[in-house]
């Protein structure tokens, strides 16, 4: 498994990847550390080299460094991934790859747009586990309310994430505990 530090924002970020793709982008309140278990999990015995060149031709990098300079990029089909969860995990970031920038769903939204509209709390469990924060932009998933629920990089990352696409009307006090 490869991995590179990035630095987007003026804030330490880590993307890990597979030679099949992209597989995880770790976030400034994290790091290389808190993810031992997973890799372990998730590829017993794998060694990490520290492979920027090989990040950066998956086209991630470049991805990244146009979001956080405000440029409005849409989801890439064509950056490799290899995202490992269930399949409905899969299923609902496949939908969440399709949340236009500058745009909010609701947790109902993407529940209903795969089909299982009662699954709510388990779109909210998937939306959690996003590998992929930004370019399957679970930032733009928002409480039915239309205030700010968790996310593994805290609120006040969501909020800087949605400043940067300009979206309005999202009120705090979310779940500030969730950090998913």
């Amino acid at each position: 498994m490869m991995w590179t530090p990035l630095e987007l924002d003026g804030l330490p970020w880590i993307v890990l990847a597979t030679e099949k793709g992209v597989s995880r982008i770790i976030m400034p309140n994290e790091t290389l550390q808190d993810w031992e278990g997973w890799i372990a999990r998730v590829a017993p015995g794998v060694e990490l080299i520290d492979d920027e060149q090989t990040i950066n031709h998956t086209g991630i990098t470049e991805w990244l460094t146009s979001y956080f300079a405000g440029e409005k990029v849409a989801f890439k089909a064509d950056i490799p991934l290899d995202l490992i969860g269930t399949a409905f995990q899969q299923q609902v970031w496949t939908e969440l790859g399709r949340v236009p920038y500058g745009e909010t769903r609701t947790y109902g939204d993407v529940a209903s747009a795969i089909g299982r509209p009662s699954a709510v709390r388990a779109v909210g469990a998937a939306n959690g586990a996003n590998p992929i924060p930004i370019l399957l932009p679970c930032h733009r998933i928002i409480g039915a309310n239309r205030k700010l629920t968790g996310f593994r990089g805290g609120l006040d990352m969501k909020r800087r994430l949605l400043d940067i696409e300009q979206i309005e009307g999202v009120s705090d006090g979310g779940h500030a505990r969730f950090r998913f």
